[in-house]
């Protein structure tokens, strides 16, 4: 059930300076057309078929053409040619950078503000604010990238299952804890928790109101153990105590067979999670279908996130003006993001995509429901606010290390959070990056 533009635990963490990709301070003199000699673009991405999508701009812009450069998922070594190339000073000017990743490349300076670009703080309005929030963290009338896509979550559920034992879809999660019981009388279990895969328990902690960092100038603080995220903790904590989940390692055989048999019925997860499960458990074509996502209030309407990209200029660019004009259409217009649902399934970070034609239409697999429209409400439940870190890998790793201790029976899920939150402190130190303790 894998799906290759899911947030993969990123966010390197390097102590370069960069000095050699100085750029003319970012103001909107430095954000103006070039009207010299035609421009080629250079723009690094791992989504499949952005080739096809590029020559889509390429034929109707003629002075303005685009390079594309392909390579491994951001964490699979992308990122660290990003840095690498910031340091020698010959990065591309664009690039494929994750919504958890971005403040890694802020802190090192590595990013052009395209809030210099008039066109840019124009488009302001056409994305979903929360997403918008992701890419200026929350300056104004900053922007260190351009939202790309999103990962609003909900609730993938066996129907047939549901219906067979007449479990009601749960809305709450003190409902969904309930279901669990009944679930595990009829010899399954109602989800696995990941014990490796950390971006899940984060879009879980979001949706609760958490928020795991906060920047004030150049000082970070660090709050992996705040009451939201340790309410999610402790919720899944009590799951665990009583056996009502599994603990599959995810993304392997293992996990998908676990769907695939209708062993777990459910699945919390981000819209790019349809493609992931039709591909994992064919043989449940049918029998699924989308709810949104429980809540902590009755009636409530908030969803978390899992996921997403912006399209990033990175400073030593020669051309921020068109290179903004580029990551606009890649990530605005109607052709641009119709065929990066077809392409690639990336669900768009503007207001009005979730409205295209691609996303009308029932899905057979599930059952002929239109789940798009349950993750259309979903994105705009979101709330902003919620913020990364710079040294991103660090947390997701040793979060993932104490998880697996919980789940082994040596500890708790909330003593993990503790035990990341000092590492996590502990790196930012290292690096020389201020953090409040």
């Amino acid at each position: 059930m894998k799906t290759p533009l899911r947030t993969l635990g990123v966010a390197l963490s390097c102590t370069l300076l960069i000095t050699a990709c100085s750029t003319p301070s970012d103001s909107t003199a430095a954000c103006a057309p070039d009207d010299a000699e035609p421009v080629t673009l250079t723009y690094t991405s791992w989504i499949p078929g952005i080739e096809e999508v590029v020559q889509v701009w390429n034929a109707a812009n003629p002075r303005i053409q685009v390079k594309v450069q392909t390579g491994p998922n951001g964490n699979g070594g992308t990122y660290q040619n990003f840095f690498n190339q910031l340091r020698a000073g010959n990065p591309p000017d664009l690039g494929q950078i994750e919504y958890d990743a971005l403040p890694s490349f802020r802190v090192q300076d590595g990013l052009f503000d395209l809030g210099a670009c008039e066109n840019v703080t124009a488009a302001r309005g056409q994305f979903i604010d929360w997403t918008w929030d992701q890419v200026s963290f929350g300056e104004s009338d900053a922007a260190y990238g351009v939202p790309q896509d999103s990962g609003p979550m909900a609730l993938f559920y066996r129907k047939d299952l549901f219906d067979q034992h007449r479990i009601a879809v749960p809305t709450t999660w003190d409902e969904y804890a309930a279901a669990a019981e009944k679930v595990k009388a009829a010899g399954g279990y109602i989800t696995n928790f990941s014990q490796s895969d950390v971006n899940q328990f984060a879009g879980l902690s979001w949706q609760a109101g958490a928020s795991w960092f906060a920047s004030d100038g150049d000082t970070w603080s660090v709050d992996l153990t705040g009451p939201e995220t340790t309410r999610v903790a402790d919720y899944w904590q009590r799951l665990l105590d009583r056996d009502l989940v599994s603990t599959v390692p995810p993304w392997t055989t293992e996990w998908d067979n676990a769907y695939n048999s209708g062993s777990a019925w459910t699945w919390v997860s981000a819209v790019w999670g349809a493609n992931s499960i039709s591909s994992g458990a064919p043989g449940t074509a049918g029998r699924w279908a989308v709810a949104p996502m429980p809540q902590w209030s009755a009636g409530g309407t908030v969803a978390g996130n899992w996921g997403g990209s912006s399209t990033a200029v990175f400073k030593g660019s020669a051309h921020p003006y068109e290179a903004a004009r580029f990551a606009l259409w890649l990530n605005t217009s109607e052709e641009a993001l119709t065929l990066l649902a077809e392409k690639a399934n990336l669900y768009p970070a503007t207001k009005t995509g979730a409205s295209l034609p691609v996303y009308a239409q029932g899905v057979e697999f599930y059952g002929g429901q239109k789940i798009y429209e349950v993750f259309a409400r979903a994105a705009t439940q979101v709330a902003p606010g919620f913020t990364w870190g710079p040294t991103m890998t660090s947390t997701y790793a040793n979060t993932s290390d104490g998880f697996k201790n919980a789940v082994s029976g040596r500890g708790t899920l909330a003593d993990a959070l503790a035990a990341a939150q000092r590492s996590t402190i502990d790196t930012l130190k290292s690096q020389s990056i201020p953090v409040k303790e």
